[in-house]
């Protein structure tokens, strides 16, 4: 009788591990990897009247791409940018820092091997940064989003270039 009773106890106590093994974990959702967009890696540019435009991103680590962008218009500076593609909470995040100014993150709505949009609807201009991939040696770019009292759009239609080195 005591070894049913001591059976007893030791499955009551032992019922609540048991239980709690049973329950499946919740899966979390997929996050989007970072080497979704890797065909971003590299040197980029476009020219445009007496404007030019480069963009330089580094290869996925850590889970993050960073990236620079400069645009010379007329021999001077004009803009510039560091950009962090990264992680946090199982979403891709663009943060940028522009010329200067305060960082802006952009959350990825598509994330993908030929398309990547990011979008900050509480943001002035841009709300939404767009890479397209167009092949091997061209990407489409584009910001948007409302400016003066209607929906802009500029596009940056980059071509593959060599990235600046030693001479």
């Amino acid at each position: 009788m005591r070894y049913f009773v001591a059976l007893a106890i030791a499955a009551i106590a032992l019922a609540p591990l048991a239980l709690r093994a049973r329950q499946p974990e919740p899966v979390p959702p997929r996050p989007h990897v970072i080497e979704a967009v890797a065909w971003l890696e590299g040197c980029w540019a476009f020219q445009r009247d007496d404007s030019s435009v480069e963009e330089h991103w580094m290869a996925p680590r850590g889970d993050n791409m960073v990236g620079t962008s400069r645009t010379v218009t007329s021999g001077a500076l004009k803009a510039f940018e560091l950009i962090v593609l990264r992680i946090r909470d199982g979403r891709l995040v663009y943060q940028a820092h522009p010329s200067g100014q305060p960082s802006t993150e952009f959350v990825a709505t598509v994330a993908g091997d030929t398309e990547v949009v990011f979008e900050n609807l509480q943001h002035d201009f841009p709300q939404r940064i767009g890479y397209r991939r167009l092949g091997a040696d061209k990407v489409l770019a584009w910001i948007e989003g409302p400016r003066r009292g209607e929906t802009r759009r500029v596009e940056f239609p980059y071509s593959r270039a060599r990235c600046p080195g030693p001479p």
